[in-house]
């Protein structure tokens, strides 16, 4: 942990913009959720079917995003702006293009496309009044957020603080005044959502482009962007292509725990004890992403400056770091999910004795693997991903969730019949491989590779 002097005040500032993002962000996402549900199961229902392909092209960016720092940061090392401009057309292009065929099917065939992912008429006519409008959200964010992850990567990280806090206030504003009717607006409701959160995202793109025109830090060089080139474009593909790939197959893989216990006796108690921790533990990881986007980038920055003996030891301080802080999360998760939540969460979600029950157990276990969870984050996403290992750190990532917890899981839920404690202690199982194979591959030193010297 001893490092020169200004090290830890680098990290922090580097860090404090992001994790304020998070934080920012999961907690008004949360305040969304609560809006959306005081109109209705059914409401709740059609905007959470909705979000299954828009969450799996929000997991396609910040693919796109991750993949994007690999290189940018590399290049920032180097001084090589031209090349940076190269990687954000690049990023912008497989950004917008994913997004834009996503948003153009949900407007032109949205009951058809939604009928896949649901089987109730209704929720579905209703998921396609969302769909319809939030789909061209996603476009626009994707635009943006490509944008603020390459200032991110150089090392100008409170960019997408400002614009990500305007864009989610304005989003919870908008959700109470177009849902409700409220400020003699009409009551639109589902559509009212949408419409919020489109608007949001338009704002977010109306403080990018003034930026990219006034920034003189870094300047846009449009033919550069426009025609990136070939190389770029292979380059590209090889080191953000696993990243992207490795985030798609890790949402899709997460998706299907819920589906598990879906399946189980019980289910919706399970489910909705599920639902309030999942949300919660999206609060618990706000550091842990924060410190793993800053590793990221030093580590990035430093091979790129020619200076790569400094990262492995880097990487021990960061990771040591972000277990630290994992574990002083996780003491007070157990201690909030004894006494906190039973009075004053669990109540006002209106669970039953046995979902209660149930959450309390979850957010045990989830506690008691918060310092591993917050290793493997910076580990993975920072020191590996971030040095250039992208392979490896895909292996790492979804190795152990694909085909060790997944399995184990549906085995000792759906054939054994087992309790939900077991099963979900089996889920937890997960963090344990990708930590043994994560130290394997961090002791080793092969994954400091500088990816900039191999065009």
């Amino acid at each position: 942990m001893k490092r020169e002097p200004g090290f830890y005040r680098m990290v922090a500032t580097l860090a404090t913009p992001m994790i304020l993002q998070n934080l920012i962000t999961s907690a008004l996402g949360m305040a969304d959720i609560f809006m959306v549900g005081m109109l209705g199961e059914m409401s709740m229902a059609a905007v959470t079917l909705a979000n299954i392909p828009l969450f799996v092209i929000q997991l396609f960016i910040f693919g796109v995003q991750s993949g994007s720092t690999v290189l940018i940061s590399q290049y920032w090392g180097k001084g090589d702006t031209d090349s940076i401009n190269r990687v954000l057309g690049v990023g912008f292009g497989v950004a917008g293009l994913v997004s834009l065929i996503g948003a153009l099917i949900l407007y032109i065939m949205p009951v058809q496309f939604l009928s896949m992912f649901g089987n109730e008429p209704t929720v579905i006519a209703l998921a396609a009044e969302y769909g319809r409008i939030a789909g061209f959200s996603w476009f626009l964010t994707s635009l943006s957020m490509v944008y603020i992850a390459a200032f991110r990567a150089m090392e100008k990280p409170k960019l997408g603080l400002y614009i990500l806090v305007a864009s989610m206030c304005c989003n919870t504003f908008l959700n109470w005044v177009l849902i409700f009717g409220n400020l003699g607006a009409p009551k639109m409701g589902v559509e009212g959502a949408a419409l919020a959160t489109l608007i949001s995202r338009m704002l977010e793109l109306s403080i990018v482009v003034p930026h990219i025109l006034c920034n003189k830090q870094f300047r846009m060089k449009w033919r550069l962007v426009v025609r990136p080139g070939i190389p770029m474009m292979c380059q590209f593909t090889r080191y953000a292509g696993p990243v992207i790939l490795n985030e798609t197959m890790w949402g899709f893989g997460t998706a299907i725990y819920p589906t598990i216990m879906g399946h189980m006796a019980g289910s919706t108690e399970i489910l909705a004890a599920y639902a309030i921790v999942s949300n919660v533990e999206k609060l618990c990881i706000v550091t842990a992403m924060g410190i793993a986007s800053t590793t990221a980038i030093i580590i990035g920055r430093d091979i790129g400056a020619g200076q790569p003996d400094t990262v492995y030891e880097k990487g021990l301080a960061m990771n040591t770091l972000s277990a630290g802080c994992g574990l002083i999360v996780g003491v007070l998760l157990i201690v909030f999910s004894h006494t906190i939540a039973p009075n004053w969460l669990f109540p006002l979600f209106k669970l039953s004795p046995t979902s209660q029950s149930v959450a309390t157990m979850m957010l045990t276990v989830l506690g008691i693997v918060m310092a591993a969870r917050q290793f493997n984050a910076c580990n993975i996403v920072g020191v590996l991903r971030g040095g250039g290992d992208v392979k490896w750190s895909t292996i790492i990532d979804t190795v152990p969730l694909l085909f060790i917890a997944i399995p184990s899981a549906a085995f000792a839920a759906l054939v054994l019949r087992m309790d939900i404690a077991v099963v979900y202690i089996v889920m937890a199982v997960e963090q344990l491989g990708k930590a043994i194979g994560g130290i394997w591959r961090l002791r080793s030193k092969k994954w400091i590779v500088d990816i900039t010297a191999k065009r």
